[in-house]
């Protein structure tokens, strides 16, 4: 069967794995899972792609709230698929809270307030449709919430080998001469061992709405792009990790929400200006 339809319908992120939480402490330390909104496109199963266009329609508002999705003849024609791989499709937009099935009616489309945001791949198909500054102010909404109390936990619960991580992460981070992704990257990762270091698994798989506001910040406007910007970013981020390395709750979520704020500012200074992302 032709699958041309992947190549030009909507591009997609490769998810890549997708490590739980896990244990609280008992295993670490060990890779830290990330989702793959920051790794290079691989090859993906067609249910993944058909997942992924429609639910980017979804997301872009094609099938409005209320409505039925196009009949399976429909989309497997569209698509060149069997009944089987749709209807596996289909299950998946459900489980994501897109979509309901009906007997009798057909594939009734959700309203927006059920859908998943928390979910790796409908991040990945919103981030792909581009992030407007409301969107934008709401990832950053959720880090302010959830990050100083991470910090702050982290502070309280932190082990010789949470602080080593988050000294290494703080090395890459202070890199000179890298690209805007290496520093996306390394700055994910500071993140994530601050979540690890909390003990909270809860607060760990929360890490995919922070992956994609750091990648929507870094395709934007990034601090490398200016060496003053930079030393302030790795700055920031030092207070952070020693407040968490001193034992200091409150210093740790006041340094975290900190660094948060001035990302945010940076970026709204930058569009003000006119700089280009």
């Amino acid at each position: 069967m032709s699958r041309s339809f992947i190549s030009h319908e909507v591009p997609t992120a490769n998810q890549g794995e997708k490590g739980d939480a896990g244990p609280m402490h008992q295993d670490l330390p060990r890779p830290l899972p990330r989702f793959s909104l920051l790794a290079p496109e691989r090859g993906r199963s067609s249910h993944d792609q058909i997942a992924a266009i429609l639910g980017t329609e979804l997301l872009q508002g094609r099938y409005p709230s209320g409505t039925t999705m196009p009949g399976e003849a429909e989309l497997c024609a569209r698509f060149d698929v069997s009944r089987t791989v749709l209807r596996e499709v289909m299950k998946t937009l459900a489980a994501k809270g897109f979509v309901v099935p009906k007997t009798r009616v057909g594939t009734r489309v959700r309203d927006a307030v059920f859908w998943n945001y928390f979910d790796a791949d409908v991040l990945a198909w919103r981030l792909r449709l581009g992030l407007d500054d409301e969107f934008r102010m709401t990832l950053t909404e959720v880090r302010r919430a959830v990050e100083p109390a991470a910090a702050a936990l982290a502070a309280r619960r932190r082990r010789p080998e949470d602080v080593a991580r988050l000294r290494e992460c703080l090395r890459l981070i202070g890199r000179a001469g890298q690209s805007r992704q290496s520093f996306a990257a390394a700055d994910l990762d500071f993140h994530l061992a601050i979540g690890s270091a909390s003990g909270n698994p809860l607060i760990r798989s929360i890490a995919g709405v922070i992956e994609t506001a750091l990648v929507a910040s870094f395709t934007y406007s990034s601090p490398v792009d200016d060496p003053t910007d930079h030393a302030a970013s790795v700055t920031g981020h030092t207070a952070v990790v020693d407040a968490i390395e001193a034992g200091d709750a409150p210093g740790a979520a006041q340094r975290i929400l900190a660094v948060i704020d001035t990302a945010v500012r940076r970026i709204d200074q930058r569009k003000h200006r006119g700089v280009p992302g």
